[in-house]
């Protein structure tokens, strides 16, 4: 089963996150993402925050697991927790970017800390790149790959416009953004280092 961490972020197009749902997914909200449920027509399993930004119709509708406001971790990170804790390791984040680029940010982050972990908005999807990549079905799409943590070393890709052959991406420079993915099925590998991927739906 994979779990779904709903966060209190942007949401433009409900029709097309909601596409990204499945029925049999386990659905955990963060605080204010309770706020969401109702446009996207689904319950929730879970509730997980300080409530600080969720409405009080809302919050009484879900299991609710409540944090003091003055806390050391974000309810995204929370959520997170939650998930890994609880045996899931398929995660898909939804509702967690937007105008707070502090909280952006965290959340990408937390793609680390499971083993199969996405974040997905309106405009990309975002992957952690820690060994290696399977991408399908995105024939067409620009790719980017951004070290994190220091270089990236030993990288190599298949199905991409731009191919590495045991490269190298450096810290803090661009050379690995706006690759195009050229085969129905892509893959990318990596020996040293951590960094994120991301696909673009637009140009």
């Amino acid at each position: 089963m994979r779990a779904v961490i709903l966060g209190n972020g942007t949401i433009t197009d409900y029709d097309y996150i909601k596409k990204l749902i499945h029925d049999d997914d386990f659905i955990i909200c963060a605080d204010g993402g309770a706020n969401h449920l109702e446009k996207l027509g689904i319950s929730a399993n879970v509730l997980v925050g300080d409530f600080d930004s969720v409405e009080k119709k809302v919050k009484d509708a879900a299991e609710v697991i409540q944090y003091p406001t003055r806390k050391d971790f974000t309810d995204g990170e929370l959520c997170m927790n939650y998930a890994v804790k609880n045996g899931f390791q398929n995660i898909l984040l939804l509702g967690m970017s937007g105008t707070r680029l502090d909280h952006t940010i965290n959340n990408i982050l937390l793609l680390f800390r499971c083993k199969n972990g996405c974040l997905v908005n309106e405009y990309c999807e975002i992957y952690a790149l820690t060994d290696e990549i399977y991408i399908n079905g995105r024939k067409g799409k620009t790719l980017s790959i951004i070290p994190m943590n220091g270089d990236l070393e030993g990288i190599t890709t298949y199905g991409l416009d731009y191919p590495l052959k045991n490269g190298t991406l450096y810290f803090g420079e661009a050379r690995g953004n706006s690759n195009v993915i050229n085969e129905d099925s892509a893959r990318i590998t990596v020996k040293k280092g951590k960094g994120i991927v991301i696909i673009s739906n637009g140009e």
